[in-house]
């Protein structure tokens, strides 16, 4: 199962419970758009399907839907890479939440499906790179219904949704990671490099909410059983007792010393170990709604402490990829507080809205299909002329935040 597989499996089920908040939903969140209605989709067994199409174009890789319009009730949507490179995913919003997602759709794979259970109202389905970027998805018919209760009640409805978005996280990194270790295995140098670049989103998406991890037998200061510590540790800050593991001794692996050695081999099959570790200790995560407010706070924080700096991709130079995790993640936490921050501060939830899509339209000007993690290595001349630019975007969306946790807690 493709990362992208398990990871829709579980969005799908939140979308059952993600589809009654879709009612009366804003129309595109950016890019470009567009309003024709073509037809609706057709419905077979009580099920609508929708096809989209991503092909290679003169004028940008295009992204086709051969119907925008749908009933509500079970949606059905295959998407077909046929020919572009320049997109490499689709996502179905609503409110800013990704409600399902397919990745990694290389051009002349199989078609690959997921299904969500949809109410009344706009949505937008999103093709980063693409030409449009986002199209407008009707459904019609009966609205969900709206979502019910006091401000506290729906903050804590949003943490349950979000448990489910982390699981699915952690489980796509689980088959990312024994990827990246396949391609480790088989001596693929160019191959695993770009699976490193595949399996990195997934940590950074969550990395706020499952670095706090010690394995049974090990006191908090020991690195030696501190998860994040052996899955993320950078060279700038390690612990000489311990030595080096993780994503970051493989990378420099893969692109300082540039060739695979049975130090590599025995670095990817360590990391795939503590992953997997990760992945039984994080089903005991539950969350509070400020859990979701800082925890948004502290991906941006990570942002201007180590991405801008270009200091957590050091040999790869990915660190736009790792931003834009960054950033993702941190919006999907907004967004499953969102239904309840609009009953207790409904011009801040709007202004938060406004600055993540600033951000993600920012962070669209330096998409690279041809580049490992789809995004433009982040050299040093980039960060020269750009560093500022990014911190000063970020720093903006970060301060609306840092007011989130307060609002929250006192619900």
């Amino acid at each position: 199962m493709s990362p992208s597989l398990h990871r829709i499996g579980r969005l799908a089920a939140v979308a059952l419970s993600a589809a009654a908040l879709s009612a009366g939903v804003a129309g595109c969140s950016g890019g470009s758009s567009t309003d024709e209605v073509k037809s609706s989709g057709a419905t077979a067994g009580g099920v609508s399907r929708v096809a989209i199409t991503l092909a290679a174009g003169g004028s940008g890789d295009t992204c086709s839907v051969d119907h925008d319009s749908v009933p509500a009730g079970p949606v059905t949507f295959t998407i077909t890479n046929r020919s572009s490179t320049a997109i490499t995913e689709v996502e179905l919003l609503s409110q800013q939440k990704i409600i399902g997602e397919k990745e990694n759709l290389a051009p002349g794979l199989k078609p690959v499906s997921f299904t969500v259970t949809l109410g009344g109202g706009q949505y937008q389905i999103y093709c980063p790179g693409g030409s449009p970027e986002t199209v407008r998805f009707t459904v019609t018919g009966k609205a969900a219904a709206s979502p019910t209760g006091g401000a506290q009640q729906l903050l804590v409805d949003g943490t349950k949704e979000y448990s489910t978005y982390v699981a699915g996280q952690v489980s796509g990194m689980v088959t990312a990671v024994e990827k990246l270790q396949r391609d480790v295995d088989a001596g693929d140098l160019e191959a695993a490099k770009r699976q490193y670049g595949v399996a990195r989103p997934f940590y950074e998406h969550i990395e706020s909410d499952v670095e706090g991890f010690v394995l049974p037998g090990h006191n908090a200061t020991d690195n030696s059983g501190n998860l994040d510590y052996l899955i993320d540790m950078r060279a700038s800050n390690l612990d000489p007792a311990v030595g080096w593991h993780g994503f970051h001794a493989v990378e420099r692996d893969l692109w300082q010393r540039g060739k695979i050695t049975a130090s590599t081999r025995k670095l990817a099959a360590e990391l795939t170990t503590n992953v997997k570790k990760l992945a039984e200790l994080s089903k005991t995560l539950t969350f509070k709604p400020e859990d979701l407010a800082n925890g948004a706070a502290g991906l941006l924080e990570e942002v201007q402490a180590n991405k801008i700096k270009g200091e957590e991709e050091s040999f790869s130079h990915i660190d736009l990829v790792d931003f834009a995790a960054n950033v993702e993640g941190a919006q999907q936490s907004f967004a499953y507080l969102r239904p309840g921050l609009q009953k207790i501060d409904p011009a801040l939830t709007a202004q938060i809205g406004k600055r993540f899509d600033s951000t993600r339209s920012m962070l669209d000007e330096y998409r690279d299909p041809e580049a490992i993690g789809g995004y433009r290595a982040y050299t040093a001349a980039l960060r020269s002329a750009d560093a500022n630019k990014l911190s000063q975007n970020v720093q903006a969306l970060q301060d609306s935040l840092a007011r989130l946790a307060e609002k929250v807690a006192t619900a």
